[in-house]
């Protein structure tokens, strides 16, 4: 379960103050899949930015299961990145260096995992995403589709509860796009909880509930399950 409790995220630009996320309460329990849309510049990045323990909140709290997340010391709070998030950006993020099996391992290596669980692992999830020929390529000969399964599958070497997602098939080709949608659905098919910031009404209906965020106000889609706000 994540939970918001009357959170807020305000910036101030010289003598503005910039309300990037108004008050608000809200709740993605285990399995649920959200999507969140709204324009550019609206604070949806932002968002997640807070969701995955990465940006404090002006006010409020933030909980994930039983913990408070910016309650938690520095080092606690990253232990529980690690250990329950899992992060998909539009712009894959991969180590230019590394093959595709490599950048996969990154996750297991920093969690200490022994080498040999590390390429087990990482075999098995490349394999997942229909990347099993291309284990050993490095970013720059796999196409964008391909990179970003492997960011998929890096997603998901320590196992994460939950997965954040800025749009992640904004750089991709049509099919592309759809294979990727695929998997997000599998992922929370097999139980993840999946928060997925997006400007593409089509991805978003991939999700099971919508939430648009504009000026700062995060509200419910007609026909979806009603947001608790301020």
């Amino acid at each position: 379960m994540l939970r918001l409790e009357q959170v807020s995220k305000l910036y101030r630009k010289r003598d503005e103050e910039i309300a990037a996320l108004q008050t608000t309460n809200l709740e993605i329990p285990d399995g649920d899949f959200v999507a969140i849309i709204g324009p550019s510049g609206s604070g949806k990045t932002t968002l997640l930015s807070l969701l995955g323990g990465m940006l404090a909140p002006t006010t409020g709290k933030m909980w994930v299961d039983d913990d408070s997340v910016y309650d938690l010391p520095i080092v606690a709070r990253a232990q529980l990145r690690q250990k329950k998030i899992g992060f998909v950006f539009q712009t894959f993020n991969l180590v230019p260096y590394l093959t595709a099996r490599e950048n996969v391992q990154v996750p297991l290596f920093l969690a200490a995992a022994k080498p040999a669980a590390q390429q087990e692992r990482a075999t098995e999830l490349l394999e997942s995403v229909g990347l099993a020929d291309r284990m050993d390529h490095k970013p720059s000969e796999l196409s964008t589709g391909q990179q970003q399964r492997v960011a998929l599958a890096r997603t998901l070497a320590n196992d994460p509860d939950l997965i954040l997602a800025d749009e992640p098939t904004g750089n991709l080709d049509p099919a592309s796009r759809q294979m990727v949608l695929s998997y997000f659905e599998k992922f929370n098919q097999d139980g993840k909880t999946i928060a997925m910031v997006t400007h593409d009404i089509a991805a978003a209906r991939t999700a099971k509930r919508i939430m648009n965020l504009s000026e700062g106000v995060l509200a419910e889609v007609p026909g979806t399950p009603v947001l608790k706000s301020a």
